[in-house]
């Protein structure tokens, strides 16, 4: 449906440059998890197994185990795919991310499928919404093979969510930040791997 190409230079582990140029199509690509249907441009992430995603996702709901009144802060959402299985269950979802281009797709996925309870925000929303008052019940971090870091996860623990939904795709990050987390109160309840390739 698409051919889009991006042009990245830098020597890290980000495979998209900052931009793309679309060759021939549309410009995205449009996919279902379950019954809901999203629509992916080139520089949003996406996983790549949609079959073994689902299940991913259906794995991080029931840990979340939530209730209407929780509020559900989706980190590092993309283009909302998390957020938008959680949502019909929880009081409020708030999803964020640092991609421009993830976060319109999450915008327009989210009216695409009648959720009303996600939108997008900046990189700083954990510290922003303890300014304003508001407190997630419930954490989901998808964060890339760096892992979340030092200061996300300080923030995190600052609003003291009841739970925290930790999906990796790099065990040693994983490890490194569940020993902070673990450290400021949390424990670890349950380990689920889901091969996604």
């Amino acid at each position: 449906t698409s051919v889009s190409v991006s042009v990245n230079r830098k020597n890290t582990n980000v495979i998209m440059g900052d931009s793309y140029e679309v060759l021939w199509g549309q410009g995205f690509i449009t996919d279902y998890i379950g019954s809901i249907k999203y629509q992916i441009s080139p520089l949003s992430f996406y996983q790549v197994n949609r079959d073994q995603a689902e299940i991913l996702y259906r794995l991080a709901g029931e840990y979340a185990s939530l209730q209407k009144e929780d509020t559900v802060l989706d980190l590092y959402c993309g283009t909302g795919t998390i957020g938008m299985t959680m949502a019909s269950k929880a009081g409020k979802v708030i999803g964020v991310e640092v991609v421009p281009e993830a976060i319109e797709d999450a915008k327009a996925n989210a009216v695409r499928n009648g959720v009303k309870n996600i939108c997008g925000d900046s990189a700083q929303a954990v510290q922003m919404l303890r300014k304003r008052g508001e407190r997630p019940t419930v954490v989901v971090v998808d964060p890339p093979r760096k892992g979340c870091g030092l200061p996300v996860l300080e923030h995190i623990v600052e609003i003291a969510p009841r739970k925290i939904i930790y999906v990796s795709c790099d065990p040693a990050t994983l490890a490194r930040d569940l020993k902070l987390l673990v450290k400021a109160g949390y424990c670890l309840q349950t380990l689920a791997p889901v091969d996604l390739f």
